[in-house]
């Protein structure tokens, strides 16, 4: 049971950290600003889906792990303070204020600073969450290396 819960809802915060990073960053690069405005403004709504992913991900991989706290155990479990860190005190303080500005049209230096701020802090979050799923499929066997042709 905490298999799929765990698998389903680390591919969903996935995704939806995706999304946002991808929407923001096709919307400010081909966007007028109402478009950008709309995204900025649906992304906080979008933490009504993330957030519990990702505690169902992290509360579910710490039950499986059944106080194991070494090898990649260990290793995802430090990633996952990281991308908790990182949520919590760049990610949604940074989109909040980000939904704020854009609402009243406020695209100006600050803006743009904390927007790129965000772009980063999203990106590691991606990558991180990324290597903790090649982490996980290599602790099931579900991803294996490569003999040496």
């Amino acid at each position: 049971m905490f298999r799929v819960v765990h698998t389903v809802a680390g591919v969903i915060a996935l995704l939806m950290i995706a999304i946002f990073w991808l929407s923001t960053t096709l919307s400010e690069l081909f966007a007028p600003p109402e478009v950008v405005a709309a995204v900025k403004t649906a992304i906080p709504w979008g933490f009504l889906v993330l957030i519990p992913a990702l505690m169902a991900t992290g509360g579910s991989g710490v039950l499986r792990t059944r106080g194991r706290r070494t090898g990649l155990v260990g290793v995802k479990l430090k990633r996952m303070q990281v991308i908790a860190t990182n949520g919590l005190l760049i990610l949604l303080p940074a989109a909040l204020f980000l939904a704020t500005r854009a609402q009243i049209g406020a695209f100006d230096t600050t803006f743009y600073a904390v927007q790129a701020v965000e772009l980063i802090a999203g990106l590691v979050n991606f990558t991180l969450i990324s290597l903790n799923l090649r982490d996980g499929l290599k602790m099931t066997g579900r991803l294996r290396r490569r003999a040496a042709a």
